[in-house]
C-alpha cells in the first residue's frame, strides 16, 4: 500500500514555505496535500523527483496557467501527464537563484581569502560571481561599488556585514547537468522556474545571465563525489578552496546526503577547504541539532552553516536572513 504522509508533509511544508511570496504556489501544494488521485501519481515518480518546484514547473512547462487556481494545474497534469512525467524525469529544478548570494556573502566574509569558490550542484554557474553584485542588508548595512546589480535582504541578529567584496580568485562547480548560460533552452527553463508572482526574481535572473555570460563559468558535468576532489585540487593553488552549495543536497537521497556530510566533514578536518551549506532543516539533520531552545529552525527556512556550524536561518531565495 501507498503511503503519502512524506509527500503530504512535503507539500504542506513548501505551502508554508509559499505563503507571502506565491500565492499560486501556495494553493497550488495544499491543493496537491489533499488530493489522493494527484498523491497517486506522485508515489510512481523516484523521490527525488517529487519535489513541488519540479513537479510545478513542469506543469508550468506544458501549460498549466500561472498565477492561477489549483484546478487548471490538475488538469493539466491529467491532459499532459506523459509529457509532464518526461520533463520531471529528465530536467531538474536547478533554480540558480542569485539572490541567495545576500545570505551567502557574509558567511564568505567570514573566510579568509582570497577565495576559490567550488560550487556543488552549480546550475548555470549563477551563484559564482559574489564578488560581482552589490549587497543592502537592511538595517545591518550595505556594500556597494562592485558595479553589478544590487541584491538584498532583510536582517534581524548581529549580521557581520563584510567590509568589501569577496576576493575572489578562482571559481568552479560541478552538476549532474550543468546549465549553458548562452543556450536559449537552458535560460528559458531558468525562468520558467522563478515562481508565478515574482516579476523581481525573473529580472534579477536575466541580469544574472548577462553578468556570467560575461565570463562564463566552467561547470564539470557529473557525479559530486567523483569530481569534488579534483576540482579541490585545481581551486587550492589560487586560495582558500570554499565548497559552497544552496537547495542541492534535498536532491540526493538520504544515504547519499550521510555520505556527502561525512566527506565534507573530512575535508573540512583535514584542512583542504571551508565549507558553506544553505539547505532546507531536514536535508541535513546533523547540522541542525546544533540550533536549539528559542532558536529553532523555523518552518520553511534554510540553516546556512560555516563548517557545519549553523550561523543563521535564511529565506530559500535569500530575502531574508537571521544571524544567530
Amino acid at each position: 500500500m501507498l503511503l503519502h504522509d512524506d509527500v503530504i508533509e512535503e507539500y504542506r511544508d513548501f505551502a508554508t514555505y509559499a505563503a507571502g511570496a506565491s500565492p499560486c504556489f501556495e494553493e497550488w501544494a495544499l491543493g496537491v496535500a489533499g488530493d489522493d488521485e494527484v498523491l497517486e501519481w506522485l508515489g510512481t515518480l523516484p523521490s527525488v523527483k517529487r519535489q513541488p518546484n519540479l513537479v510545478f514547473a513542469a506543469a508550468r512547462w506544458h501549460g498549466a496557467p500561472a498565477p492561477g487556481p489549483y484546478e487548471g494545474l490538475r488538469r493539466v497534469l491529467r491532459e499532459q501527464e506523459p509529457a509532464i512525467r518526461e520533463t520531471v524525469m529528465t530536467r531538474a529544478t536547478q533554480t540558480n537563484e542569485v539572490g541567495r548570494l545576500a545570505t551567502l556573502t557574509p558567511v564568505l566574509g567570514l573566510v579568509e581569502g582570497p577565495l576559490a569558490l567550488v560550487e556543488v550542484g552549480a546550475s548555470a554557474g549563477l551563484c559564482l560571481f559574489p564578488d560581482r553584485y552589490d549587497y543592502d542588508w537592511s538595517p545591518a548595512g550595505t556594500l556597494r561599488g562592485s558595479g553589478g546589480p544590487l541584491l538584498g535582504a532583510r536582517v534581524t541578529g548581529p549580521l557581520p556585514v563584510p567590509s568589501a567584496h569577496p576576493d575572489v580568485a578562482w571559481r568552479g562547480g560541478v552538476d549532474l547537468n550543468p546549465l549553458d548560460v548562452t543556450d536559449a533552452d537552458a535560460t528559458a527553463w531558468l525562468e520558467n522556474l522563478v515562481w508565478p508572482e515574482q516579476d523581481e526574481r525573473r529580472d534579477r535572473l536575466r541580469g544574472a545571465i548577462e553578468v556570467a555570460r560575461a565570463e562564463p563559468p566552467a561547470v564539470r558535468s557529473g557525479d559530486l563525489f567523483e569530481h569534488l576532489p579534483g576540482l579541490l585540487d585545481d581551486a587550492a593553488p589560487h586560495g582558500t578552496p570554499v565548497v559552497f552549495h544552496s537547495a542541492v543536497i534535498a536532491y540526493l537521497e538520504q544515504p547519499d546526503r550521510e555520505r556527502f556530510h561525512d566527506l565534507m566533514s573530512e575535508l573540512v578536518a583535514a584542512g583542504r577547504c571551508r565549507w558553506v551549506s544553505n539547505e532546507g532543516r531536514r536535508v541535513l539533520p546533523r547540522v541542525l541539532p546544533r540550533v536549539t531552545g528559542d532558536r529553532e529552525v523555523p518552518s520553511g527556512r534554510f540553516v546556512t552553516a560555516l563548517d557545519g556550524v549553523p550561523v543563521a536561518h535564511s529565506h530559500g531565495h535569500g530575502h531574508a536572513i537571521d544571524w544567530l
